[in-house]
């Protein structure tokens, strides 16, 4: 098995663990440990630097072209026009009032308050 690979198994393994743990500021730290040891390896390193030459090399210049001809294009056009016809249309007016209705319920306070309470979590977490 090469080192990429253990160094992933690895560090596959510290996040599953933390995922099921319950000692979750011990686990961040360990999982962030792993990650910032699989960023600075050798391994890590190389896959860096694989991936820059991927989007800076010919490859990523023509995979680039293709997807501004397929934006500009045609069906490029067809698609935003589809989704404009769709946002104008009674099942996307439909949609919106049940998203605004949704966010302004019980539930989509409480959504917003565990979300914000995990974030503040992870920001206490990182600042340890």
């Amino acid at each position: 098995m090469s080192e990429m690979e253990q160094q992933v198994r690895g560090w596959w393994a510290k996040l599953i663990a933390w995922l099921r743990g319950g000692q979750r500021a011990d686990a961040t730290h360990r999982a962030k440990a792993a990650l910032a040891d699989l960023r600075d390896s050798e391994t890590g390193r190389k896959a860096e630097a694989a991936i820059r030459d991927l989007r800076q090399g010919e490859v990523g210049r023509k995979a680039e072209a293709a997807i501004r001809d397929l934006r500009e294009g045609d069906a490029g056009r067809k698609a935003k026009d589809a989704l404009r016809d769709l946002r104008d249309s009674d099942a996307g007016q439909k949609a919106k009032d049940a998203l605004r209705d949704l966010r302004g319920s019980e539930a989509g306070r409480r959504a917003r308050a565990a979300i914000r309470d995990l974030r503040d979590g992870a920001d206490s977490h990182d600042k340890t």
